[in-house]
Order: C-alpha cells, then structure tokens, then sequence
C-alpha cells in the first residue's frame, strides 16, 4: 500500500501541480503536498482500504488547490456584531465611520508629511498634527499619543517613577483585559508599589502618611471596568491635587476608557471626563483612545508642558510610538468633538450607545420580517433585554434594548452559533436560555442581508 504512494518529483511534473507552481511559491506548493503525502501515510496506518487510497492519490492536486486557497484567505476580517456589547475587545473595540475612513486612503496609497515641517523645510514631529487638537479639546497644556492607555501608563511611570515609589490606593489596583494589570504595569515600568487605605476606602491621611523621601508620584486610576458600592470612600482628585502642591509629588491619573463629552446630556450614568481631571489640576492624564473616544487603538497622555516634554524624551516613546494610519484616525475623530451637536452622529461608538430603545425595537421588528419571510423552521421573537457598553466602561450601565430569540427544532443554539460564525462573512451573535440571541443595538447597514443570507444557508441544511 506504501508503494502506492507517488513520488514528489512525479507529483511536481502534475499538470495541475504545475499550474499551481504558476500561481504560489514553490516551497508552499511543496509543504501542501507534503501534508497530503502525510495523510494518505496515515490513512494507510489506519487500515483503509486501496480504493480509498487510490481516490486519496487521485485527489491530490484538488486537496492542494483547496488548502492553499483557504490557507491565504485573509484571517483579519469583517465580521458582524449581533452581540449588543458596543465596545467589543475581541470584535475591534471601536468603530470608524466611512467618512473617516475614507480620509485615510490619501495618507495610505501616498507619501505624507508625517515627520516633515512643510513650513520649514525640514524634519519634524509626527505628534504635531494632532497634539494641538487634544490640547483644544482637553485644556491640556500638551499632549502626547503612545500605542495603547497601558503604554502610556508604563511611559509615565518609568519617567517620573523609575527607582522610586508610586502610591496608590488598594481599591485602585484593577486589571484590566488579557489578565494585564495595573501593578505589573508598575513593576515593569521599574518603581515600587505603596499600596494605602483598603479595598473600599481609602483616605487622605493615607496618602499624607505614605509620602516619604522614595515618593516618586501619585497614582490615581479610575475603576472604568468595575465599581464598588457600598461603605466607601475614595479621595478625590481636588484634595490629591491640594496634597501634590502641598509635598511637591506630582500627581497622574489613568482614566482608562477616557470620555470627552457629558454622558449625562444622553440619560446615562455620569462619567469623569478627561476635561475635569485637567481642570482639578491633574499633572498627567492617561487613557485610551478607542473605547469611550470612539476612536483607534492608541494611548493619550495629556498634561503639564513641561512633564510632557520629559516624556517626549524618553527612549520607550520611541518604541511606544504610534503609525501614520493612527494619527490620521485620531486626527479625523477628534475633529469631531469640537461640534458637540454631531458626536453622537459622527462617533459610531457613542451612536449605539445612545441609540433610542423605540429605534431598536423597531429595527427588531423589521429584521423579524424579513426571518419570517425566508419560511424556515425557525421561531423568532422579539424580547426585552439589555445591551452592555463593554470594553472595561461603564459597568453599572445597562443599555435598554429589544433583540431577536431564535430557536430551531433541528439546530440547538449552539450549532446555529457555530454556523454563523463559519459562514462567509461570521455574524456573532449571543446565547442566553439555550437561546440564540441577535441584538439590534450593534448591526451596521448591511448587516441585516447578512444575517438573512447565513440563515437561509443554514435552512438549507434542513
């Protein structure tokens, strides 16, 4: 049975095998061969029979084909969000809006002015094309822009911290997502730890009575991604402030999921904006530029000029630095929120949040529709529910919604979970009370189509 087995040269000679050799390099034509030549080996080990193995040979060039073609299908790819968590970690975070991206093709397919002064005629700094932006926007005296909110702690605290002490209260020790946390954040950036005060309160005598000759700064981070209520106390960034003057300890804030606008002019809970912690005094504030911001993956930092400048020569920012692509996205966002009337239209991420439950519901409504009319064995209803904002904001904050409960007789909700998500274009959707669950809140234009398009091709295997 072994000897079966053809020969790579006699393979290479193929006519199918050498178009194949036309159409992708050489070594991967051959590592696909390979793996089928290892297959049929093991198919021999396990008994089949010769008319298997035979069919197995015959079928090489097509195995190849096949395997070469899904081996560089793209993996990065749309995918629809029918989960209802606006800001998705695993799905991208937040979301651009054409107009945006569009903006960007020109910096892509072009040469930019990314590191040159036009003016002058000579080099210059990529941050300038946005740094008075942030500072316009915040009340910031300067700005600097690293890759992510985790970065941009790290440089802070190996700037201003390194060999000394950074004191934070217990209660403010948060992880954030990937099992990354706040204190190894410290740890790596090279100062020590001074916990004070407890989980659930913390006063301002424990900072008072932590400040020693090895105090480097105060840290104060926002719990963005969970809350404690209850008996508790925490101190605020005004008396951290009046206690930074008073010791001379420079005083930083990680904000974390960052917000630029009052989330209470749309019904929600209230947020710290970046503009309060500047106009308490902060030093320095951190956080991140695709959450709550709605825009890329990127770490602001914004504060005091002359702490800033210090950051600006360290030689991690250098390795922090962010690319053309960011600094245009962020460049296109920002420009948004100097007319407060059109975020909410603009910023695709602060649009799901604040979208009306009544729009929803109605968008449930016509998508029904359009499921019932594909006459499948499926029952769909429209049910009440809650959406979540997601990405480390707003915890407490539970986001009315209507959403669509899809059940089948001949598909358990897993299954139909696992097609969607192996279908052409995957929609991830949620599974609650051996439910299959869509959410209105987070589908885009065309997403509908697809939707309908997925199922009727899972109808089809009734």
């Amino acid at each position: 049975m072994y000897r079966l087995i053809p020969k790579m040269d006699d393979l290479l000679s193929n006519e199918d095998i050498k178009a194949l050799e036309m159409e992708y390099p050489v070594g991967l034509v051959r590592d696909f061969i390979n793996l089928e030549l290892q297959n049929i080996r093991s198919s021999i080990k396990d008994g089949k029979n010769k008319e298997f193995i035979l069919a197995k040979i015959e079928n090489i060039p097509n195995e190849v084909r096949n395997n070469l073609a899904n081996y560089l299908k793209p993996q990065l790819k749309r995918v629809v969000n029918a989960t209802g968590t606006v800001i998705h970690t695993n799905l991208g975070r937040s979301l651009i809006n054409e107009e945006m991206a569009e903006e960007m093709v020109d910096i892509l397919v072009h040469y930019s002015n990314l590191e040159y002064d036009l003016e002058k005629g000579v080099r210059g700094s990529r941050y300038q094309h946005i740094e008075e932006l942030i500072k316009d926007i915040t009340g910031a005296e300067a700005a600097l822009v690293v890759n992510n909110n985790a970065a941009a702690v790290l440089l802070v605290l190996s700037t201003f911290a390194e060999g000394g002490e950074a004191i934070i209260s217990r209660g403010e020790l948060i992880e954030i997502g990937g099992s990354f946390r706040i204190p190894d954040v410290m740890e790596y950036s090279g100062c020590t730890l001074h916990e004070v005060g407890t989980t659930n309160k913390t006063h301002l005598k424990d900072y008072e009575n932590a400040i020693n000759e090895n105090t480097k700064v105060m840290l104060k981070v926002h719990t963005s991604n969970y809350k404690v209520v209850g008996f508790t106390d925490a101190v605020s960034n005004t008396e951290l402030k009046e206690l930074s003057v008073k010791t001379g300890v420079p005083l930083i804030e990680d904000l974390g999921s960052g917000v630029l606008v009052d989330l209470e002019d749309y019904g929600l809970d209230h947020e710290p904006t970046v503009q309060e912690s500047i106009r308490s005094g902060i030093d320095i504030v951190t956080f991140s530029g695709d959450k709550l911001l709605g825009g890329p993956q990127a770490g602001i930092i914004i504060g005091k000029k002359e702490m800033i400048d210090k950051l600006k020569k360290n030689q991690l920012t250098r390795a922090l630095r962010v690319d053309k692509m960011t600094l245009k996205l962020l460049e296109e966002v920002l420009k948004v929120y100097f007319d407060k009337n059109s975020v909410a239209d603009k910023i695709p991420t602060l649009n799901m949040i604040t979208k009306k439950t009544e729009d929803i519901k109605n968008h449930a409504q016509e998508l029904k529709e359009k499921i019932d009319n594909l006459n499948l064995n499926f029952t769909c209803e429209i049910v009440k529910d809650y959406s979540e904002v997601g990405g480390g904001s707003l915890p407490t904050e539970k986001l009315e919604t209507y959403v669509l409960e899809i059940n089948s007789k001949e598909f358990s909700e897993d299954k139909i979970d696992k097609f969607m998500h192996e279908c052409e274009l995957p929609v991830v959707g949620r599974i609650s009370d051996k439910k299959y669950i869509i959410d209105p809140r987070t589908l885009l234009s065309g997403d509908d189509d697809i939707i309908i398009n997925n199922l009727r091709k899972l109808g089809e295997k009734i």
